[in-house]
């Protein structure tokens, strides 16, 4: 008699997804804790005493704001214009606390012909491996799921667009060889062979 065995499946606990809906914000930056190099960036979103604040990478939010340029540009006409965005400048700091509810994995980006304004979804997708078990006692813990929904008026949307590029250039400077950040301790760059400059 042959025996089979199978291999237990890992288990994993799945938490509820918390979505926060902003339609409109007061408020809707992009911004950064910690020196260049070491640089956090979060998306954050007030309406009154609510607020939410979700880390993202560098790359996440320059292709937000190059993106939302572009839909601004084809769509929006004189509401989204750079006078227009000059009501909404915002050159504060992140509102405080800074507690991140979760880390973005996906940014999604609409807009809605109707109202006329664009539909920005910052979300942390996590599906559970395949043949796990979220209901076992001795499931392995995932970060939080959730959803960051906000509706944005042309003029406001451009605003945060060009804060966010703003910040991203504002990190370490380019070398001029092979355009990778400069380090104040110094740069190992592809194009001198591994050199220090």
């Amino acid at each position: 008699m042959t025996q089979l065995s199978a291999a237990v499946p890992a288990r994993v606990r799945v938490f509820p997804m918390s979505v926060f809906e902003f339609d409109p914000p007061e408020r809707f930056v992009a911004g950064t804790v910690g020196p260049p190099g070491q640089r956090t960036f979060f998306l954050q979103a007030r309406a009154g005493r609510r607020l939410v604040s979700v880390s993202c990478e560098k790359e996440q939010l320059g292709i937000l704001a190059d993106r939302l340029l572009d839909v601004l540009d084809e769509r929006a006409g004189e509401a989204g214009s750079d006078a227009a965005a000059a009501a909404y400048s915002d050159d504060r700091p992140l509102d405080t606390p800074i507690e991140d509810e979760f880390r973005v994995t996906t940014l999604t980006l609409g807009w809605d012909p109707e109202r006329a304004v664009v539909l920005i979804e910052a979300s942390r997708d996590a599906d559970p491996p395949p043949g796990t078990d979220p209901e076992a006692d001795d499931a392995v813990e995932l970060p939080p799921l959730g959803i960051v929904r906000v509706s944005l008026p042309p003029a406001q949307a451009r605003a945060f667009a060009r804060r966010a590029r703003a910040l991203i250039t504002a990190g370490r400077p380019p070398c001029p060889f092979c355009g990778g950040p400069l380090d104040l301790s110094g740069h190992v760059c592809p194009r001198a062979n591994g050199y220090r400059r």
